[in-house]
């Protein structure tokens, strides 16, 4: 088996964490090549105290501490960037899911670069079975991943993939899409799901918004990140368009009908506002050229040199 990292974001899981330990130590005590990374993201209860006490008693276990709050993302990336497995993979503290679980996703990982846990038969309330449910269908519908839990807790990638995602954000949700953006190739298989015993969930309402808007944002630089133009340049072309056929009108209106601009002033104006915006997003689209043709020049893109 190839070493394993298993990243665990931690805040304020006090209640779950001793089930927490005991599971992993059934599924993983005797294995010297899986190593667990514990990530308090600044709880406030005594979580940090608990893992502290037990990784004392474990060659393979670590912790890291953040600042503050940072959120999934930040805290998964922080893991991400110390892990030493040759596989990553991540799991949340809630106990909702079952850390053996991980022993059928790595087996899966064979020729894919990333294996996302399905929850088949989710134990979550319905309002966040509905959310997901819209969550995964436009992920679907605007990036063409077909699969059915994007934003599952639980999933192993191969480390060449973790190492490019970048998380920031609430990009969390997003990191199979994430990969399927750099044309890695993504499955899933079903694993078991429970109930949350201790505690609530960590995020309320507001993450729909949050989550709708990295998803736009994730799209967008998917997409046009390496060519800024090609979004820029045609918004500000239809809009310089549409601004020359705003001020031909008028004209036509004067020479033709016989109409003074008095008349259509507001129909001038409107076609020259169009014509400004048209140049200055051209002009944005060039500026992000420049850039991106600068960062270009810094990057490394081979993956390999075979002789």
């Amino acid at each position: 088996m190839k070493s394993l990292s298993i990243l665990i974001p931690v805040f304020n899981e006090e209640e779950s964490l001793q089930v927490l330990f005991d599971e992993l130590k059934r599924d993983f005590e005797n294995n010297q090549s899986i190593e667990v990374i514990f990530i308090n993201d600044g709880s406030s209860d005594g979580s940090q105290k608990l893992i502290e006490k037990e990784i004392a008693n474990h060659s393979t276990w670590k912790l890291i501490n953040l600042y503050r709050n940072y959120g999934k993302s930040v805290a998964l990336q922080s893991g991400i960037d110390i892990a030493s497995g040759e596989l990553i993979a991540t799991l949340d503290a809630d106990l909702q899911d079952d850390p053996k679980e991980l022993i059928n996703l790595v087996s899966e990982l064979k020729n894919d670069d990333v294996i996302v846990g399905w929850k088949k038969n989710r134990l979550d309330p319905f309002e966040k079975r509905i959310a997901s449910r819209v969550f995964n269908f436009f992920i679907k519908l605007f990036s063409g991943l077909k699969i059915k839990d994007s934003n599952s807790g639980i999933k192993v990638l191969k480390r060449e993939v973790a190492k490019s995602l970048n998380l920031y954000g609430g990009r969390h949700r997003y990191i199979p899409l994430l990969a399927h953006q750099k044309s890695f190739h993504v499955k899933e298989i079903p694993v078991n799901h429970r109930e949350r015993k201790f505690g609530i969930s960590k995020y309320g309402a507001e993450r729909y918004k949050h989550g709708f808007f990295d998803f736009l944002t994730i799209l967008f630089l998917g997409k046009y990140m390496d060519r800024p133009l090609h979004f820029f340049g045609m918004i500000g072309f239809l809009s310089i368009l549409f601004g020359i056929a705003a001020e031909i009108y008028v004209l036509y209106l004067k020479y033709f009908l016989f109409h003074s601009f008095q008349q259509h002033i507001a129909m001038i104006i409107f076609g020259s506002l169009l014509i400004i915006t048209g140049v200055q997003l051209f002009t944005f689209g060039l500026i992000g050229e420049i850039i991106v043709n600068k960062n270009h020049k810094t990057k490394n893109f081979i993956k390999e040199v075979i002789e």
